[in-house]
């Protein structure tokens, strides 16, 4: 699995945590920035990891700021990206069952480094149940086309 990252400075230190875990457990992984802790601004890194998983250079993309909250609103601006804010494990995982999120985003301000991973972890192992939730996602496809106009 392709995983594109991306934090601001108020993220910086937790995606070098994720990226060394993902890399532990074979993950390809490509980092979109920022490289320090020197002041960003988020928007631009939330659009390059949410345009990489629209394209399908990524499978997935995973975002990180100060609470996640500005990473998930950019990234969500861009068509096709369901980005979900998580602050446990069972957002991360009905994020994908039920929403089939696409990018995770993650507030190193908020949580502690070890329940990231596992947020991480689980996110990453659970899939779309599909089925009535494939309804659901072609109504939000459907608004987000109505808008895009």
């Amino acid at each position: 699995m392709r995983i594109g990252i991306g934090s601001d400075h108020g993220g910086f230190n937790l995606k070098g945590k994720i990226i060394n875990h993902l890399k532990e457990n074979g993950y390809n992984i490509r980092d979109f920035g920022t490289h320090n802790i020197e002041s960003v601004d988020y928007p631009e890194f939330a659009r390059e990891v949410a345009e990489a998983v629209k394209s399908g250079e990524c499978d997935r993309g995973i975002l990180v700021c100060g609470t996640g909250l500005g990473m998930s609103i950019a990234a969500n601006k861009i068509p096709g990206i369901r980005a979900a804010v998580c602050t446990n494990t069972y957002m991360a995982r009905m994020s994908r069952r039920h929403n089939d999120a696409n990018v995770l985003a993650l507030g190193e301000r908020i949580l502690g480094f070890d329940i990231a991973i596992d947020i991480v972890k689980v996110w990453l192992r659970s899939e779309f149940l599909g089925e009535r939730h494939t309804n659901r996602i072609d109504k939000i496809n459907k608004i987000e086309k109505e808008y895009n106009k």
